[in-house]
């Protein structure tokens, strides 16, 4: 094993020998849910009983189920960094592997305040989900670093992205490990990203992430891919329960990279988005909300409140507006079984990644809410992360429309198979979501088998 000094280009280290990065007995990531004594909303200990549920449904023995379950690698590294000040910060970060079994790992890096291992793990776990629901050739992992990226400055981010991307290096690349963007991360940071891995490696090394700029090996149709697949699963979801789309009123949680598209997407198919928040507050207007006039005035306010027209609202009681569809698109356990009883909208569609705790979902499941999932509904963003991947290895990049009828192809086609299988099990869309992508790593586990 040879590592170079910190900032060199040379580095060479075998993963086995290097560390060990199979969670141990007792790490917070692999906690059995009976064993957590912590009554708050766990991300993890959640996303693990819905796959262990998913397991019995289906059949599979214990020992599978535990398999599926256990993250396959789980790294903590410390993230020094000169701010601009000349002191010295710490900062956290996590890149965490769940499951690999149908492919390279694939999942985004967030930077935010909130972010723990439990997190990155129900995370990534999502992602080993969401890969195998949308039949695409990934396993899942996540990473992310505990920090306010707004308190730094643009050196300082960057010198915090680079840190970070040295010490995850040895655990990501084209063949084992994809990141993307995620929360308070986009084409930049990814920019920086495989610039670090590439100086690491001696060579350029475009397809060891997505969602880069056109300039350096990125796609057209990779920004707004998420808010398109989650438009093509509420077009879905309206024509199964008969419903016509320019008769929806559509309340939407979140206004950045994901709920600011919809407003657009979901207006040009006549529906009429009358409540949206973000971090400073939520508005009411019940003649709906013009997308472009609504951009104009966040780029000159930097916040939904104000908007021309609109009513205040307290940010809690965004879903008691009369709506037909509630879209969650910001972070997740928003949806809990308190927001749950008193949500108007007759149907839910989970843009963000985890927004509804375990009680919510009991809560809208005894309501009778259809719940068209995170891990289907945004799933179009991995696919457009799979797609930029694919184009990076080929050296050959596809026309726009090639991208978005391959993209609408995939979700439609993976929304026809969920909504197949639902009526097959008889339980909710959440679960047969679940349910299918366990089915198919479980698939891929077996055939594989246990080395050694």
């Amino acid at each position: 094993m040879y590592i170079g000094r910190p900032g060199s280009a040379l580095l060479w280290l075998e993963e086995a020998t290097w560390l060990s990065l199979k969670p141990k007995a007792g790490d917070n990531v692999v906690t059995r849910p009976e064993e957590s004594l912590d009554h708050e909303f766990n991300p993890w200990l959640h996303v693990s009983s819905l796959i262990e549920k998913a397991g019995h449904l289906l059949g599979l023995n214990e020992g599978m189920i535990k398999r599926i379950i256990t993250p396959e690698r789980s790294l903590e590294v410390a993230v020094p960094v000169r701010m601009d000040s000349g002191d010295v910060e710490m900062f956290t970060g996590w890149r965490i592997q769940h499951d690999t079994s149908r492919g390279p790992g694939k999942g985004g890096i967030r930077f935010h305040p909130s972010v723990n291992a439990d997190e990155i793990a129900a995370l990534s776990a999502d992602m080993s989900i969401k890969c195998a629901v949308v039949n695409i050739p990934y396993g899942g992992a996540k990473g992310g670093v505990r920090v306010d990226p707004t308190a730094l400055s643009r050196q300082e981010l960057e010198r915090l992205t680079r840190r970070y991307a040295f010490s995850i290096a040895p655990v990501i690349g084209p063949d084992r490990d994809i990141p993307a963007p995620d929360i308070n991360t986009d084409t930049q940071v990814m920019s920086w990203i495989m610039d670090t891995v590439s100086m690491l490696r001696g060579h350029n090394t475009p397809g060891v992430v997505t969602g880069k700029p056109l300039s350096i090996g990125g796609t057209t149709g990779h920004a707004g891919a998420t808010s398109l697949g989650v438009t093509i699963c509420i077009s879905a979801i309206l024509q199964r329960l008969g419903r016509l789309e320019n008769e929806q009123h559509v309340v939407i949680q979140g206004y950045g990279k994901v709920g600011a598209p919809l407003v657009k997407l979901l207006s040009d198919r006549g529906m009429k988005v009358v409540g949206i928040a973000d971090v400073r507050g939520a508005i009411h207007v019940p003649a709906g909300i013009n997308h472009i006039t609504l951009a104009e005035h966040y780029a000159e306010a930097g916040t939904v409140v104000g908007y021309p027209g609109s009513d205040n609202v307290p940010s809690d009681m965004l879903f008691t507006i009369k709506s037909d569809i509630a879209i969650p698109a910001a972070l997740g356990g928003v949806i809990t079984a308190e927001i749950a009883e008193t949500m108007e909208a007759s149907v839910m569609v989970e843009a963000a990644n985890g927004p509804t705790t375990g009680e919510g979902a009991e809560v809208l499941a005894s309501r009778n809410i259809p719940v068209v999932p995170d891990v289907l509904a945004n799933a179009g963003g991995v696919v457009a992360s799979y797609f930029e991947w694919a184009q990076d290895l080929q050296g050959f990049m596809w026309e726009s429309e090639l991208f978005q009828q391959r993209l609408e192809k995939t979700m439609h086609e993976s929304f026809d198979h969920i909504w197949t299988r639902h009526n097959q099990l008889d339980v909710t869309m959440r679960e047969t979501a679940i349910a299918v992508g366990v089915e198919r790593i479980a698939e891929a586990t077996e055939i594989r088998g246990l080395f050694p």
